[in-house]
């Protein structure tokens, strides 16, 4: 039976992310994926946001996906674009590139990390002891595992075999997609009627001025409102022709199907993110209508917050307990997600007392403070776990300061590229000691004279060092003394060297 210190069910983009961070942190991590390669059919994710084009390039791959993607204010919610170009952040826009491309680029950089990746076979059945994890695959074969990941998608066999709950709102909207052939050229681009959203598009499309061009043919992708919320399986074409002249009168001619599926806005949350050795990431933690585009940016997100601290307890240096800080930071996260996900929904309803709603909130978004509140939440750019109180940046995401140094000129991000926690002293050098943790935690005494800016909240007082996690935030801040440092380092980094604990 092969063994892994970390095995993770699902190859998306949450899994690869998370399998990424665990080996460039030196952990032995291998995917279980049922598909045979990278390839998707179907229409997912479109994008990503600022949050996720920040830790891509904390890790030195952003560039991949910038090159093949297109740069844009895609950051909205609900019917109104909400423009970042003002926020503090090298990545102050959205990157507009299909799921399909995301996950090629991830596995391609995997690819060059030590990942085993189990394909072609699924995840039946697990069983738990105090030492891992035995996972029977779909083949007949057996894998033992330290800890188990499930990154298996909203219908998660990892969650329901660890008998997690998934409470949340059942569906009251559906809509087909799908990509087809047509007779008659459809209206392109997003619409609205009393029966609700419908939309056209290609594949291919470009960026212009803010607005969506799309290539004048081939086959056209399709999104139309179902007139009832409770189609189960797989919709057929009957099924999106009978859509399709209920919203627009006409069926289009619509032909030789390419794919074809369903989403709603069922709405729900696993109510533990860990259980024991079982952990859930991704759509296997949260589910929700697609409308604001959060849905892969989050799990993305959540790989990162737990890769780092999954590393430190296999190798030994930080307590099992460590790993309670993934449900405790990313639970509340995805919680917001919901809602704010939950009143887009409402929002684009088309009745008229909704219409009358819409305006009202259309008005507060145009001024400068709910655009900057809601729109970095919508970007990610908002995340603050909660560390207690102090400092505004405790808890939030260091920003990627261009430093000086004794070695010439550095940016934060290039720091954090091999997952260790990084101490910045911007004080007089040397005053700062990492002591005991030297060989964990990366010393580096710099300068920095600009503004210290954080997205929504503006301008901060300069701190005088800060303890940055592997993941980027920030889990201690200077202000003039040394006063927590040693505490945190503890909390987050494990006993110093010589009084380091049993592997978990």
């Amino acid at each position: 039976m092969k063994e892994h210190a970390v095995v993770i069910s699902g190859g998306g983009p949450t899994g690869l992310m998370l399998a990424g961070e665990l080996a460039l942190a030196g952990v032995d991590v291998a995917i279980v994926e049922r598909r045979q390669n990278q390839e998707i059919v179907g229409s997912r994710a479109g994008g990503l946001s600022a949050r996720t084009l920040e830790v891509l390039d904390q890790r030195g791959v952003v560039d991949r996906f910038l090159a093949e993607g297109q740069i844009a204010q895609v950051t909205g919610f609900a019917v109104t674009r909400l423009d970042i170009s003002d926020f503090p952040t090298r990545h102050n826009y959205g990157l507009a590139l299909r799921q399909k491309h995301i996950e090629r680029i991830l596995a391609g950089w995997v690819g060059e990390l030590p990942v085993a990746i189990y394909r072609g076979r699924e995840l039946t059945g697990f069983a738990e002891d105090d030492t891992g994890v035995t996972i029977e695959l779909s083949d007949g074969a057996s894998l033992r595992g330290g800890y188990l990941v499930g990154c298996d998608g909203g219908r998660s066999l990892v969650r329901k075999m660890a008998g997690i709950e998934f409470p949340g709102w059942d569906a009251t909207t559906s809509n087909i997609l799908a990509e087809a052939e047509m007779e008659e050229e459809p209206p392109l681009g997003v619409h609205r009627t009393a029966l609700g959203m419908h939309a056209f598009g290609r594949e291919e499309y470009e960026i212009r001025d803010g607005k969506v061009i799309f290539a004048s043919e081939g086959p056209v992708n399709v999104m139309v409102t179902e007139k009832n919320a409770g189609g189960t399986g797989e919709p057929t074409l009957g099924d999106l022709r009978q859509a399709l002249i209920e919203t627009c009168g006409t069926d289009y001619g619509i032909h030789s199907l390419r794919w074809i599926s369903r989403f709603t806005d069922m709405s729900r949350q696993a109510t533990a993110y860990r259980k024991g050795r079982i952990f859930l990431a991704g759509d296997a933690a949260h589910v929700h209508s697609p409308v604001g585009g959060q849905g892969l940016n989050t799990g993305v997100q959540d790989a990162v917050n737990l890769g780092w601290k999954l590393a430190q307890v296999v190798k030994g240096i930080s307590p099992a307990s460590l790993l309670d800080t993934y449900h405790a930071e990313r639970h509340p996260v995805a919680a917001r997600v919901l809602r704010t996900t939950m009143a887009q929904v409402a929002l684009q309803r088309t009745d008229d007392r909704t219409e009358a709603l819409r305006d009202i909130v259309l008005e507060l978004l145009a001024m400068q403070e709910p655009r900057k509140k809601i729109a970095a939440e919508m970007s990610g750019l908002a995340i603050h776990y909660d560390l207690g109180e102090g400092h505004p940046l405790l808890g939030r995401r260091m920003p990627d300061l261009d430093l000086t140094t004794s070695d010439g000129p550095l940016r934060v991000y290039a720091l954090l590229k091999n997952v260790q926690p990084v101490l910045l002293n911007l004080g007089a050098p040397g005053s700062l000691d990492n002591g005991p943790w030297s060989g964990r935690v990366q010393r580096v005494d710099a300068g920095y004279d600009g503004v210290w800016e954080l997205p929504a909240l503006g301008a901060v007082s300069a701190p005088t060092a800060a303890l940055i996690r592997p993941d980027g935030y920030v889990a201690w801040v200077g202000e003039g003394t040394p006063d927590g440092l040693l505490e945190a380092m503890r909390t987050w980094f494990g006993q110093p060297d010589k009084e380091t604990p049993k592997p978990g």
